[in-house]
């Protein structure tokens, strides 16, 4: 996919002073100039000329259409014009080329200055404090933004400094009081620094454009924490090759996933399966009654309603599309567990906003209906639950590959039936014994939360999206190893969110799975899922093979220890 970039921003002015003010101020000091119209251009007078151009365009139009009338009753083709027609089809043309190009670009014109004008106004908040608002961010944007250039001087800054730690100005209110988010970035340091008596050294600030997660990503920030990426691939899946983007701080894990995929290559790729798509929200509702609950209860699920509910729910979005509904009744409460499709977005906002379409809807016939929240733990998100291990969530993908004798020897460096055994043992005995929900596998998390990162997911949302089964079973005579795992709810988006950043959007734009697809939407972060799934295929592969051959603990004390530990203990 390719990568566009937007031009970088001009430097903006400090201060209370905003642009379309300072412009105006420009204006003044300049020398009057000469004003030039385009009627100056024309020949005659311009009521004369709009006359002529007016009279003609209505003219031969009447003219065209009393001809066509007369050839469609005398049934003679239209396409069969005369030199009289010709001309006048030609001074049609020209007539309303005039037109549109006297009226049109006046119009265009005033509508474009007046909405300029609009976006600069200063806005004022509740303590009439002139706020001068950041201009959105580019979407994507692959290098460094440029240092911002601030007009104030230090001792403005400093006054408030002082005024944050003294409580006159809160924190969060910096980037819209400044107009500079980056210095307020700096200036609340500053005063987190001072407020707490401790140091921020070694925490970045600079390189990073603020201005870009304003309002979609994070709050009040001070600095940026750096993940290394590592990259793990080729990846062979569904017969493309993908380079995985892995940010991590634990060693050996990018190795491993690596060692995995070229097993995988080795023996020809993996196949992956789409199996489900919706992302669910369920907000629970209380009556006065349990026989009242269940009456909405079989309201909902009864089919006949499905169809109206689905008109209600799909407002929300132009891609959210109603796919079922579940309940549950816990007593007179009741848990709605809405499922709907969010095309290439994650959809957890998407999904909210077509329940509480819903809820409106619903609290017309049922008006004793009390919602107690817009969730109530049965979607359930960012917990380990069973009804996503069993119904799904997000993306539910199967993935799987056969990986050859010669592979699992000499890549792998071990054999097939220890291979079965321990997984048997570890990922299904174990967890049972554990009691394990969802995690019936050797380190899927591990690979979910890597790639999480790098791609601008939701960190949190590993917890559901890292539910797996890993299985292993000897084929082909017990000469090779099939493995799959089957991961019932990766949560993943191509847009919105953390996607957006400049970091993340390059990785996603290496898998090639950036933005939303407009061929057909849904499908990049189908595609991502899948990707997902197939790197913990690899994952899952390569770490079973180090404990089953005993490498485990070599590996790790090899490329998960710091050097300069070591040459310090050395010493």
């Amino acid at each position: 996919m390719d990568v566009r970039r937007r031009p970088p921003k001009p430097p903006r002015a400090e201060g209370v002073t905003t642009r379309h003010q300072k412009n105006v101020k420009e204006q003044e000091k300049r020398p009057p100039s000469p004003t030039l119209k385009a009627s100056d251009a024309l020949p005659l007078p311009l009521y004369l000329t709009n006359a002529i151009f007016f009279t003609l365009f209505f003219s031969v139009a009447y003219y065209l259409l009393h001809r066509w009338r007369d050839k469609i009753r005398s049934s003679t083709p239209l396409h069969v014009v005369t030199l009289s027609e010709i001309a006048a089809i030609v001074s049609l043309i020209a007539s309303f080329i005039y037109l549109l190009g006297f009226f049109g670009i006046d119009f265009v014109q005033s509508f474009i200055s007046r909405a300029s004008n609009e976006a600069w106004d200063i806005v004022e908040d509740d303590e009439d404090e002139q706020i001068i608002p950041c201009p959105p961010a580019p979407i994507a944007k692959l290098v460094n933004p440029e240092p911002v250039i601030t007009t104030l001087s230090s001792v403005e800054d400093e006054e408030v400094i002082k005024s944050v730690v003294d409580g006159k100005i809160p924190s969060y209110s910096l980037e819209s009081k400044l107009g500079d988010c980056k210095r307020a970035a700096l200036i609340r340091r500053e005063a987190l620094q001072r407020m707490t008596g401790r140091s921020l050294q070694g925490l970045p600030l600079d390189g990073f454009d603020y201005e870009s997660i304003l309002g979609q990503c994070c709050e009040m920030p001070v600095g940026y924490v750096q993940i290394p990426v590592g990259i793990a691939g080729p990846l062979l899946l569904d017969g493309f090759e993908y380079s995985v983007p892995m940010a991590t701080t634990e060693g050996c894990l990018v190795a491993s996933a690596n060692r995995g995929c070229k097993a995988i290559y080795a023996s020809g790729g993996a196949t992956s399966m789409l199996l489900k798509d919706g992302m669910t929200r369920a907000p629970v509702v209380r009556f006065a009654t349990a026989k009242r609950a269940s009456e909405l209860k079989f309201f909902l699920e009864d089919s006949d309603n499905f169809e109206t509910l689905s008109v209600v729910f799909n407002r929300s979005s132009r891609f959210a599309r109603l796919q079922h509904i579940r309940c549950s009744i816990a007593g007179k409460n009741l848990f709605i567990r809405f499922s709907c499709s969010t095309g290439d977005a994650m959809g957890m906002n998407m999904v909210s906003k077509g329940v509480q379409n819903v809820l409106e809807f619903l609290q017309i016939d049922f008006p004793d209906m009390e919602v107690i929240g817009i969730s109530g733990n049965f979607c359930s998100d960012k917990k380990p639950a069973a009804v996503n291990w069993i119904e799904g969530r997000g993306k539910s993908v199967v993935c799987e590959v056969t990986i050859k004798e010669e592979v699992v020897k000499k890549v792998l460096k071990t054999n097939v039936s220890t291979l079965v055994e321990l997984n048997m043992l570890k990922n299904l005995t174990g967890s049972a014994v554990a009691g394990s929900l969802g995690g019936f596998n050797a380190h899927a998390a591990n690979i979910v939360s890597a790639i999480f990162i790098a791609t601008g997911q939701d960190p949190a949302q590993n917890v559901e999206s890292s539910h797996c089964i890993t299985m292993m079973e000897a084929v082909n005579d017990g000469k090779d190893l099939h493995i799959s795992v089957t991961m019932p709810s990766i949560e993943v988006g191509t847009v919105g969110g953390g996607t957006q950043l400049a970091s993340q959007s390059a990785c996603l734009n290496l898998l090639g799975v950036k933005g939303a697809s407009k061929e057909s939407p849904g499908s990049n972060s189908r595609l991502l899922a899948r990707i997902v799934a197939g790197s913990v295929l690899a994952g899952e592969l390569s770490l079973m093979s180090a404990i089953a051959a005993g490498q485990l603990v070599n590996s790790h004390m090899k490329y998960n220890r710091s050097s300069k530990e070591i040459c310090k203990a050395a010493s």
